[in-house]
């Protein structure tokens, strides 16, 4: 080790034995605002041999900057300030070791490094090891604004959930500002500083329960000095982010406005959530009851009717709970006339006509095409059965000389009209609907069908009757004739012959019977008989004389002398009693 290096060391060590009473306290970096005052808290010890000289009217304090030569760099002299000296002033008291200092009018050239000097009578030292740094600045520093969570400090950009308590703190250096800086929030008015706030570091707290309305929401705090009669100002911001269930549900309805029966309509769920909406789910009140139609944001009819109408409803759902929204959907449509509208006639007419339509109808009653109201002769009344179905009642007590009366319904998306044919029978004719018109042609076909079975019933039960009573006229089978016993067609006789109450006699012949007889296939024993060469058919008359056989035969062969041109084929007795 060389020799100046070895004095350097003794030297050091001197020093350390010599101070090791001294010291001081001091603030290592202090931010000065420019155009504001700066504030150095210092405090300091000295040895106790050296307290005697520390006296109340003795004291100095000197601030040195940039170097610590007392001649050279001093800069502010508490009891002997010089022109070129900064302005300030100690406001601690000295005899007490409290070395607080402040700089007025503060500006770039109070950037540099601060060295404090004691003196007191004999007393007189440097601080060279504890030093503090004055750094101006043209703004104010950024302030910092913190969110806490259920007292709990958390980052910036975690989520809170809805119905936390939630704070938010902003804090800055009161710097040496007059009058004393303040803080604002964005969503409340200015806060002053009061007395008990003018310390080292501002602190102001904004605290609330976090709800949907602040997801989102940036909240800034700005502090703002007053210097020369100039605002300076810093500011920080948080941007709040909330998790909350749905709120806001809400449905339109496309096209708005009037829906009319027979168009296009689309219901659009809408809802604010966080997280988003994991699903929509529709479904509609009937009867008091919601029955679950489909899910989705949408909910599309593309011809609608009046049947669908009514209030349909829409839940929203996510993680954190639902919602839910209705909307009426009010279908309009022209007025219809129900098919149950009639008229009854006695000696009075009383009619009614029953009509449904949206917006609600209107009704008219008309005679002979000409409006009808109320007078001595006619009676008008109207009930009203729903918010779109009206029913009128007509009553005429005058003759029926008009030859119609019409019903007329109308509203803003149209007109219909009923026809009531009054016949001045009484009876009343009502043109109807091709449903009506359909359903009388059946009851006509019905009835015409019904009465024509009828009539084939009763004919042939007389037919049956006629074959089955012996007291009843009637052609019956036979055994083949005599002359014509071939075993082929059979003959049919009148079976009243047969009655021994009313046997004829030569004078009284019983009244001639015709029968049809087929010759088919039949093969002549001579020529006497025409036609039965070829296959035809020939009348032949059938005739009863006497119960005697004999007589009968007689009669037959008397009969055969006729001439061909007269002859006629008579069944003889024994056919007829075969017959019975």
């Amino acid at each position: 080790m060389s020799v100046a290096e070895k004095v350097c060391v003794f030297v050091f060590l001197l020093q350390g034995v010599c101070c090791k009473d001294f010291s001081i306290s001091l603030p290592e970096r202090i931010e000065a605002l420019s155009g504001s005052c700066v504030i150095i808290k210092c405090t300091f010890e000295i040895g106790k041999d050296e307290d005697k000289y520390l006296t109340e009217s003795d004291a100095t304090g000197l601030w040195l900057k940039d170097g610590d030569n007392a001649n050279n760099h001093q800069v502010f002299n508490s009891r002997d300030p010089k022109p070129d000296h900064f302005k300030g002033e100690i406001t601690g008291k000295l005899h007490e070791k409290n070395c607080t200092t402040i700089f007025y009018d503060v500006s770039s050239n109070h950037n540099g490094k601060y060295y404090f000097r004691i003196e007191s009578g004999t007393l007189k030292f440097t601080y060279t090891i504890n030093t503090s740094t004055i750094n101006v600045i043209e703004s104010p520093p950024k302030r910092t604004v913190k969110l806490y969570v259920e007292q709990k400090e958390v980052q910036d950009q975690e989520e809170v959930l809805e119905g936390s308590s939630v704070s938010l703190r902003c804090s800055a250096e009161t710097l040496c500002s007059s009058p004393p800086p303040t803080l604002t929030w964005s969503s409340t008015p200015r806060i002053p500083l009061s007395e008990s706030s003018r310390q080292q570091e501002l602190i102001s707290d904004l605290n609330f329960t976090a709800a949907h309305r602040h997801h989102r929401v940036t909240f800034t705090c700005t502090i703002t000095y007053q210097i020369l009669d100039k605002n300076k100002t810093a500011q920080d911001s948080i941007t709040l982010h909330v998790q909350y269930s749905p709120k806001n549900t809400s449905v339109s309805v496309l096209p708005s406005g009037s829906v009319l029966e027979g168009s296009s309509v689309t219901l659009t769920c809408s809802s604010d959530a966080n997280p988003a909406v994991l699903n929509y789910t529709w479904s509609r009140d009937s009867e008091g009851q919601l029955k679950q139609l489909q899910t989705g944001d949408t909910l599309t009819f593309n011809k609608i009717n009046q049947t669908q109408g009514g209030w349909y409803n829409c839940t929203a759902q996510n993680k954190h709970g639902t919602q839910e929204s209705s909307v009426m959907l009010d279908i309009q449509y022209a007025p219809k006339i129900s098919p149950s509208s009639s008229c009854n006639g006695t000696d009075v007419t009383e009619c009614f006509c029953e009509v449904d339509g949206n917006p609600s109808p209107k009704l008219e009653w008309r005679l002979s095409g000409r409006p009808v109201t109320n007078s001595s002769d006619t009676f008008i009344s109207e009930e009203r059965l729903s918010s779109t179905v009206l029913r009128s009642s007509i009553t005429l007590h005058q003759s029926l000389t008009h030859t119609s009366l019409q019903c007329v319904s109308r509203n803003t998306h149209g007109t219909a009209e009923q026809l009531f044919y009054l016949v001045f029978t009484q009876k009343i004719i009502q043109k109807t609907s091709w449903f009506d018109v359909y359903s009388l042609l059946v009851g006509v076909v019905g009835g015409a069908t019904f009465i024509t079975i009828l009539w084939i019933t009763t004919l042939l039960y007389k037919r049956i009757c006629r074959t089955q009573r012996g007291d009843k006229t009637g052609l019956i089978g036979t055994d083949v004739a005599d002359s014509v016993d071939n075993g082929e067609e059979p003959f049919y006789v009148n079976k009243g012959m047969m009655s021994p109450d009313e046997a004829p006699t030569l004078n009284h012949p019983e009244t001639l019977q015709y029968s049809t007889i087929n010759f088919m296939n039949t093969k002549p024993e001579s020529k006497d008989i025409r036609g039965i060469s070829s296959l035809t058919t020939d009348y032949a008359v059938v005739g009863y004389f006497g119960r005697n056989v004999a007589d009968s035969e007689a009669k037959i062969r008397e009969v055969t002398s006729m001439t061909h041109e007269d002859a006629i084929y008579q069944v003889p007795h024994k056919v007829a009693i075969k017959a019975k």
